[in-house]
């Protein structure tokens, strides 16, 4: 967690770059993760420099090359070290017309660092801008890996509230939720269709981490949680640039985060490749039949991208491979044919395993939509049993624009500091939802007027349109209305059952 000065510092790098005239959210951290890239390449070049010095050897890898650059600068200028001690003018002649061509040459050389980096360029022409960022980036202690991540999520979040561009950022509290669920294990390979700044891909990589520690001791699976566990695609080169360098800053040294259209391209490369699909895919609406993959129209004919993106993940998974992914409601109730067949090959040809409905001022203030968690795993032969369903009725924040904490924040999120106290719970469900999910044994006996509650498949099945929404089977007693609306409404309900009764009794003298 950043501490108030850190937090502040970057706050104030943020307010430089509004004041200095970019205005862009996108476009600010993009410029700082450009700078943090080049900073990154320093550090790295001089843990080289000190592994050879110590060992007595030459340096076994040199970022940075001897001599003079195409232009008859010396390397050693484009260093951050080096380059962060020169007057302003000086420093941006150095950054804009040599360290990004060196950037970009990066990436034209394939470099795990410098893939995304190949339509890299700075972004802004004020000398002092570029001085006054700089200095501030080099006050902030990176050298913990924390750190670095912490300060990255924080601009992240700084993108969400912002406006307009929040839509790529899925709150990392349901982020973290749906990756508790799946509990990868050091085997699996992950993937999300429309990674944008990587937040599953990341908080998949901090899960292992933290709950397989022994993993990056061995050679193997160190090798594969680097480079053949993580796989995200985005059509948009710039949040493929901040998906990369949220990544490398997270401690993945070589993810793969490439461009591809999900929805337009063929999958035969990737088909069955994928053990665990974690995704929040953007909900355009329709899409045009000849822009749209054939294989996937094969498996549901149908313009809507949000039925096209369940099909997508089918494609990809490998049997036996699991998913937790962000639908909007229509996909769990839509009477079309496409909503039907996507339904039915989810219960009767897969394995569902549960459904959770989500608030919806969940992704406010970018979309009002009501959406759920759709858990389930491919077979291929069926296997549904009881399809687990759970009402979520707060996550912890409210439910309006403004998203303002309900609790205190060591009691928030789904694996919280501090124990919730029972009353906490109706301000943040995340934790009870793990708990049920991790002891679904004790979920068969829960009544339908529970908040979660398990429903057979037969009873999904005999809907005839295998029907999804919790609606359509959690039952509410008159009782549990009486408890959970105000108390204005239940007088004037009582009101209007009393002038009801009155309203009888006089239709009955009346006949007698």
């Amino acid at each position: 967690m950043l501490t108030g000065p850190i937090r502040t510092q970057v706050d104030q790098i943020w307010n430089a770059f509004w004041s200095g005239g970019v205005s862009n959210p996108l476009s600010v951290i993009e410029q700082i993760t450009y700078l943090l890239f080049i900073k990154r390449l320093d550090d790295l070049h001089t843990v080289e420099e000190s592994k050879a010095e110590m060992l007595g050897g030459e340096m076994e890898r040199r970022i940075f090359p001897v001599g003079n650059d195409s232009k008859n600068e010396p390397y050693e200028n484009l260093r951050w070290s080096r380059f962060k001690n020169f007057e302003a003018r000086e420093m941006m002649r150095i950054v804009d017309e040599h360290v990004f061509p060196y950037l970009r040459e990066l990436g034209d050389e394939g470099s795990s660092y410098g893939t995304h980096m190949k339509d890299a360029r700075l972004g802004f022409s004020s000398p002092g801008l570029l001085a006054k960022v700089v200095q501030m980036l080099d006050e902030i202690p990176m050298e913990d890996r924390d750190t670095k991540r912490d300060l990255y999520e924080y601009m992240l979040s700084q993108i969400a509230s912002a406006g307009q561009n929040g839509q790529f950022r899925t709150p990392r509290h349901i982020i973290n939720l749906m990756v508790n669920l799946m509990a990868p294990a050091p085997k699996d390979v992950i993937c999300d269709p429309a990674a944008g700044t990587c937040g599953f891909l990341v908080a998949a990589g901090e899960f292992l981490r933290d709950n397989h520690p022994k993993m990056l001791l061995n050679k193997d699976s160190r090798e594969h949680f680097h480079k053949g566990m993580f796989h995200g695609f985005d059509f948009d080169a710039t949040m493929l640039r901040i998906g990369a360098m949220n990544m490398t800053l997270h401690g993945v040294e070589n993810p793969d985060v490439s461009y591809r259209d999900s929805l337009a391209e063929e999958h035969g490369e990737d088909a069955g490749r994928y053990s665990l699909i974690l995704a929040n895919p953007p909900f355009a609406g329709s899409l045009d039949y000849d822009t749209t993959a054939k294989d996937l129209l094969k498996a549901v004919k149908t313009k809507k991208t949000e039925l096209l993106f369940v099909a997508l993940f089918l494609r990809l998974m490998r049997t036996g491979g699991r998913a937790a992914v962000v639908v909007p409601d229509g996909v769990l109730f839509g009477s079309s044919k496409a909503h039907k067949d996507i339904r039915r090959m989810l219960v009767e040809d897969h394995k569902l395993d549960a459904i959770i409905k989500l608030p919806s001022g969940v992704f406010r203030p970018y979309a009002g939509v009501s959406c759920a968690i759709v858990v389930f795993t491919k077979t291929g032969v069926g296997g549904t049993g009881d399809v687990w369903f759970y009402d979520t009725t707060a996550d912890g924040y409210s439910l309006d624009d403004k998203r303002t904490p309900l609790l205190d924040e060591r009691k928030l999120g789904v694996t919280p500091a501090e124990a919730l106290a029972g009353e906490d719970h109706a301000k943040n469900n995340l934790p009870d939802i793990l708990a049920r999910w991790n002891d679904l044994d004790g979920e068969g006996d829960r009544p339908r007027t529970a908040q979660s509650f398990m429903v057979p498949a037969e009873d999904i099945i005999a809907t005839g349109s295998w029907d999804l929404s919790l609606n359509r089977y959690k039952e509410i007693v008159h009782e549990e209305i009486e408890h959970q609306a105000p108390a204005e409404i239940i007088a004037e309900l009582r009101e209007i059952e009393k002038e009801i009764a009155e309203g009888l009794d006089r239709l009955e003298g009346m006949l007698g």
